[in-house]
């Protein structure tokens, strides 16, 4: 990033477009940088109030923890920074090697990074800053870790690589409970476990969605996503639906159409 001291005639002129947000419901009616952190603050007209963090690395992994209004952003250069919704600025960060990946565990006490070399590291998050208390390594496969979830239990977490691979870790010990493989993607693919933890679903490089039991290890059905690719995949906690999204956003319920009924749209009631 070129720093202030080297600002020239040139490099104004040279200025351009970086990056574009257009999800806007409104006019953006005011904006302001915090004084000390790379952070931008926005109000709109569509009623939100949007952070943004500035820093040179670009967020390739979210996490809100379960319990609070805090939440974890892992980024390109290679930190985790932990944030409060109620503070305008960084509440701590880990240097890691890397692209991260975080998660929470349900309780909001333990949370994972994944990092290079297909090491997951566990923090205490009331202590994080003395270092991870276990590490688990993903065997035989040292591909870069997308995604990482926790089952809604606490005993399990799902991996997904940059290998087109996801597997299901014991979350106490670390022991692989099963491997699944996908179709190579040049775009990094995130699975998702049903709530009760028997489930994942996940997508793949052949524009399809695909379901496993656990358990069994079967492949219990696939669907057509038809948006492409899907790069984020999430099941609702509490609900019987996931949402899929390429650039388009899909939300998947089930069909209770009886045989023989027409193929209408049954109602979702959604609000942004």
């Amino acid at each position: 990033m070129t720093s202030l001291s080297e600002i020239t005639d040139d490099i104004v002129s040279s200025m351009t477009v970086g990056a574009v947000f257009s999800d806007f419901g409104g006019q953006i009616n005011s904006l302001d940088f915090h004084r000390k952190e790379d952070l931008l603050i926005t109000t709109s007209e569509d009623d939100s109030i949007r952070l943004f963090d500035i820093a040179n690395g670009k967020v390739v992994s979210l996490c809100m923890s379960p319990v609070n209004d805090s939440f974890m952003s892992g980024s390109l250069d290679h930190s985790v920074r932990i944030w409060d919704l109620r503070v305008n600025a960084c509440q701590g960060m880990l240097h890691l090697r890397g692209r991260p990946a975080v998660a929470y565990d349900q309780q909001g006490l333990v949370f994972a990074v994944a990092m290079e070399g297909g090491a997951v590291k566990l923090f205490d998050s009331r202590s994080y800053d003395k270092g991870p208390f276990d590490t688990f390594l993903v065997g035989g496969d040292t591909a870069e870790v997308c995604d990482i979830k926790f089952s809604n239990d606490g005993k399990s977490m799902l991996l997904s690589t940059t290998s087109n691979s996801i597997y299901v870790l014991d979350a106490y010990g670390g022991e692989k409970r099963c491997g699944f493989n996908l179709d190579p993607s040049s775009t990094a693919m995130e699975a998702t476990f049903t709530p009760d933890g028997q489930y994942v679903v996940s997508g793949s490089g052949d524009g399809n969605l695909h379901a496993w039991h656990i358990n069994t290890q079967n492949k219990v059905c696939s669907w057509d996503s038809h948006i492409g690719v899907v790069s984020c995949l999430k099941w609702a906690p509490r609900r019987v639906m996931f949402v899929a999204a390429s650039s388009v956003l899909t939300f998947w319920i089930p069909d209770h159409r009886g045989p023989g009924e027409a193929a209408g749209e049954e109602q979702v009631t959604l609000t942004q």
